[in-house]
């Protein structure tokens, strides 16, 4: 093994303690949470170590830059590769064709668009709907910052949902950035008010996923219930390179 898979191994290992530590102190099973090393950023012979050290999701935020790795990494086909990031509707079909998952469904146009390209490619594209409960502008999602509005977005989800190549598993947020782990708290626990208020307006559907908690606050994440977080820097360091921008 060599030294870069056994640091990122050791990281990685020490993210699932945590995880299992926090899901204890909230009385759920650690394994109703899963855990997505995030890649963005980093090279491909990085992303192969992560793999080697037993990363089992990896999580990309831009689709040009998340489809090359995937292409360079075809060897390691138990691999799920998931789009956690914003994906301009001019990028669905490079999301739909290629990755296992997203959970950055962010408005009923690029729905749309997902589902015609995951029909042509002959997929069913499991997708999580992303939420602004924190009302910052510059993030993306449906806005779900005033609960006494959330009925209004009942009809745009209802037509996302009656899309037949998309399954809908649940819910996702990026709550604002603070300066501790605590500050994200009140952020995911609206976050799964949200999930009880869908899942009894639409029985039918599937709402049981909620995907929140970055490096900063994945703990804080899993006490309110996350059932995938999202970890980067925590277990790989610095990003490497710049992005591109969407």
């Amino acid at each position: 093994m060599s030294e870069l898979v056994q640091s990122i191994r050791e990281r990685y290992l020490e993210t699932l303690d945590r995880i299992a530590s926090a899901a204890k102190r909230a009385g759920r099973s650690p394994q109703a949470v899963k855990l997505v090393v995030v890649t963005k950023a980093q090279p491909v012979e990085v992303v192969r170590a992560a793999i080697e050290a037993g990363a089992a999701i990896l999580g990309e935020n831009y689709a040009e830059e998340g489809v090359m790795k995937i292409q360079s990494l075809r060897d390691f086909s138990a691999v799920e590769w998931h789009m956690i990031g914003h994906v301009q509707s001019r990028k669905a079909a490079l999301v739909a064709g290629n990755f296992n998952f997203m959970h950055s469904l962010d408005s009923l146009k690029l729905a749309r668009r997902l589902d015609r390209f995951a029909g042509e490619a002959g997929r069913k594209l499991p997708v999580l709907l992303e939420f602004n409960v924190g009302g910052e502008e510059s993030k993306s999602g449906w806005n779900a910052w005033d609960e006494a509005r959330w009925g209004e977005l009942l009809d745009e989800l209802a037509q996302a949902l009656a899309l037949p190549n998309l399954q809908v598993r649940g819910l996702m947020s990026m709550p604002p950035l603070g300066d501790t782990a605590e500050f994200s708290r009140p952020f995911f626990q609206k976050l799964r008010r949200l999930q009880g208020f869908l899942a009894g307006q639409f029985p039918q559907a599937d709402f049981s996923e909620l995907s929140m908690g970055t490096s900063v606050d994945y703990e804080t994440a899993v006490e309110e219930s996350a059932t995938f977080v999202r970890v980067g820097t925590a277990i790989l360091g610095a990003r490497v390179y710049k992005t591109e921008t969407e």
